[in-house]
């Protein structure tokens, strides 16, 4: 089929990378999110998936809006048979998704009805979720709402972050992508509407959800890392100054005041509702991530001193 393929950031890679490799397939054009600035220097540059496509030689389409008609007259110019999706990142107009002839069939990293929206495998490391996977479904006007094609599941491990997760999650949901591609062009595969029940809804976690309450027991502090990890990050105050928080371990049995320090030459400990947790790599505000011991040993908190 000819396809043209949507999507922006890394996590898309592995899927763009699938589909021009395919003999089945061939990608036409991208369509990603305009240039952004990024880096300390704010500097702009192209999306990863405009990168990739433009080192490969393939059409690259920065709409504004994909409901632009210059690019709804590109789009139908170009005429795809199919236009696979993996985090966009924008909404699609009716408009948009008439023009190809098998519609656009997103990659959802979910198991749908469960955590549609922005953040699903942020939500399912912080509600715990003990399995996850990707979804792939035909784009319909409502949220993730689609009738859905397949599904591969993953186990969320112990210690995953949302990136690490979703690292995973790209790979697996890429080969994913490809036989949903193939079936939908055989005419062998069919879509069947998602469930009524378990419907769940990820928004994108803000800064400010970001921010760790540590009158919550460990396990809630725990999984709030890990799951902003690595972005939006998680973070605390001490001393009136913002601390960026890398993943935490808790402690079993060790009991600390709620944001209250405890350390030593080996190890900072903080205190929660429940177990203190062990802290990981901090990163000052302004300055570079570093391990916990070494940071307390610079900044040597007293005995009243707490995270806020």
């Amino acid at each position: 089929m000819r396809l043209v393929f949507a999507g922006t950031p890394e996590t898309a890679l592995p899927s763009l990378r699938t589909l021009i490799d395919s003999p089945r397939h061939e990608v036409v054009a991208v369509v990603t999110r305009p240039d952004a600035q990024s880096g300390r220097g704010r500097k702009v540059h192209p999306s990863p998936v405009a990168e990739l496509a433009e080192e490969t030689g393939i059409e690259v389409l920065r709409p504004q809006k994909a409901g632009d008609p210059a690019f709804l007259d590109r789009l139908r110019e170009i005429a795809p048979d199919c236009c696979p999706v993996v985090a966009y990142g924008a909404l699609l107009p009716q408009s948009a998704l008439d023009v190809p002839r098998h519609g656009w069939i997103n990659l959802h990293f979910s198991i749908l009805p469960a955590w549609r929206g922005a953040a699903p495998v942020q939500h399912a490391v912080l509600h715990g979720d003990e399995i996850t996977g990707a979804t792939t479904f035909r784009i319909v006007k409502e949220l993730d709402a689609g009738p859905v094609y397949g599904v591969v599941t993953e186990e969320v491990r112990r210690d995953d972050t949302s990136g690490a997760l979703l690292e995973r999650l790209s790979v697996s949901g890429a080969g994913l992508l490809a036989a949903t591609l193939d079936g939908v062009e055989d005419g062998t595969l069919e879509a069947r509407p998602q469930p009524a029940d378990g419907v769940t809804v990820a928004p994108k976690l803000s800064v400010a959800d970001a921010r760790v309450t540590w009158d919550k027991p460990a396990m809630h502090v725990d999984r709030l890392i890990r799951a902003c990890t690595p972005g939006p990050g998680a973070w605390s105050e001490f001393r009136g100054t913002r601390i960026k928080l890398g993943p935490v371990r808790p402690v079993p049995g060790e009991r600390l005041a709620p944001g209250a320090i405890a350390a030593s030459k080996s190890r900072v400990l903080v205190g929660t509702a429940t177990d203190a947790v062990e802290l990981g790599e901090v990163q000052p505000q302004g300055k570079r991530v570093m391990g916990a011991v070494e940071w307390a040993r610079g900044v040597r908190p007293e005995g009243e001193e707490i995270f806020e």
